[in-house]
């Protein structure tokens, strides 16, 4: 059976794209699912992680990683969909024809949005572009902060975008932040229990909205 594909995608830069994608590849590699990592950003936050894990542990063949132009990404990830479980893409934070090759290929779009007026803005042209490739997108908000009322109003105008809106919402932790530079997922810290949980249930959504 042909593997999922999922896009992260956000035109605004440091909306945690990278962070999620990551998170959720180390996640569902937990689970025992193989997971190939595609970078089209040519920022490659996510090549540097990805060798930082190479570094901390040994090669993992259930744990790919490739870099692609993003006239590519719907090429290669067609390919690499035949042999691993789970496909994940981390594009540029631009909005242009170039991201529409990742879209059209996507099971599953995953929009990160940060708790700001700004983000939820930029929000918009990649749910516009995902609507007309008829890919299904899922707005994580990311970098929350408990009980404040510019988080509410924000989760608030997210779901008037028309979206689905994930259940989990990823707070404002060091964790996420620290464990990017080692190469690994904030699950696979020890301490790092509060963010283990958030990755694990909005994992849990990711694999539901597949089916």
């Amino acid at each position: 059976m042909a593997g999922k594909i999922i896009t992260v995608a956000q035109q605004k830069g440091g909306s945690g794209k990278t962070t999620v994608a990551v998170n959720v590849a180390v996640a569902l590699r937990s689970r025992g699912h193989s997971v190939a990592l595609i970078d089209t950003d040519p920022q490659g936050s996510m090549g540097r992680w990805f060798m930082e894990r190479i570094e901390a542990f040994e090669e993992d063949e259930a744990l790919e990683f490739s870099t692609s132009s993003a006239w590519g990404a719907s090429y290669e990830s067609e390919k690499l969909k035949k042999r691993f479980d789970f496909v994940i893409i981390d594009t540029p934070p631009k909005i242009d024809s170039d991201l529409r090759p990742a879209l059209r290929v996507a099971d599953l779009v995953i929009v990160p949005v940060a708790a700001s007026h700004v983000d939820l803005w930029a929000t918009e042209g990649v749910l516009d572009l995902a609507k007309r490739e008829k890919a299904p997108v899922l707005i994580v908000l990311n970098r929350t902060k408990s009980n404040t009322r510019l988080g509410a109003e924000i989760a608030q105008k997210a779901a008037e975008l028309g979206a689905d809106i994930a259940e989990t919402q990823l707070a404002n932790r060091v964790a996420y932040a620290e464990t990017l530079g080692q190469g690994i997922g904030a699950a696979e810290k020890p301490r790092a229990v509060p963010a283990r949980q958030e990755i694990e249930a909005l994992t849990d959504e990711v694999v539901a909205m597949l089916g």
